[in-house]
């Protein structure tokens, strides 16, 4: 019998098998917003062959065997874990959405009268780098101080401040994904057109790396992180 069944959740699954992630982005299965529902939901709303998404899930995991990169989060000190998503995925996206929103401009000025779905990329892309800026300061100035604080204190006012703030920190990486699988409807997955430049190419290779990372990301939290602070309560 397999390690995994369809009536897990998705979030449940990534957690245990990190590279099942992997699987899920091959299938556009949402395994970091929509972590906490069963596979079988979104195997039957996307119409996928649920014999075939477990048995490639279950033969990888048989052949797994974790590596350095895989590290077990739900036990990891809950600080070593703020660290790392601070010093990976925010960094990340401090770094490289400025570099994003001028790529998008640019392909829009040279290729929007020919492919006028790139002002629709530049303003939703626009949009989610507004959106996520401001929640990478919440989280940078509310949450995770508060974390370090109950980490240094055991104290519950700490631990409350740090959990109080996760509902609406959950609804904010919901609209975050929404914009990105927007992006990705509406570039048709990515697709490079025969008459762009290296430049829009380079665009749209950079879009998935960060959606990319932000599903990863917003995994850490939405499905070990916040978990982990209610435990705690």
């Amino acid at each position: 019998m397999g390690k995994f069944n369809s009536s897990q959740s998705i979030g449940e699954i990534v957690v245990k098998f990190p590279k099942a992630a992997e699987i899920f982005k091959e299938n556009r299965i949402d395994f970091c917003c929509g972590g906490n529902r069963p596979l079988i939901e979104a195997i039957k709303e996307l119409g996928l062959d649920e014999e075939m998404i477990m048995n490639e899930i279950n033969s990888q995991y048989e052949n797994y065997e974790a590596s350095a990169q895989d590290k077990d989060w739900t036990t990891a000190p809950l600080d070593e874990l703020v660290e790392h998503i601070l010093n990976k995925h925010h960094a990340y996206l401090w770094d490289e959405m400025p570099k994003i929103a001028k790529l998008a401009m640019t392909i829009m000025k040279v290729h929007g009268e020919h492919h006028p779905e790139l002002i629709k990329v530049h303003k939703l892309f626009r949009t989610v780098q507004m959106e996520l800026e401001e929640h990478l300061t919440k989280e940078e100035t509310l949450q995770y101080p508060a974390i370090n604080r109950f980490l240094e204190t055991n104290s519950k006012e700490d631990l409350e401040k740090a959990v109080n703030i996760i509902d609406e920190l959950e609804k904010e990486h919901t609209n975050a994904g929404d914009i990105l699988k927007e992006l990705r409807e509406i570039t048709k997955d990515y697709l490079i057109p025969d008459d762009v430049c290296g430049t829009f190419e380079l665009t749209y290779q950079k879009l998935q790396e960060m959606e990319s990372d932000l599903f990863q990301h917003i995994h850490l939290e939405n499905n070990i992180l916040f978990p982990r602070l209610r435990g705690l309560l």
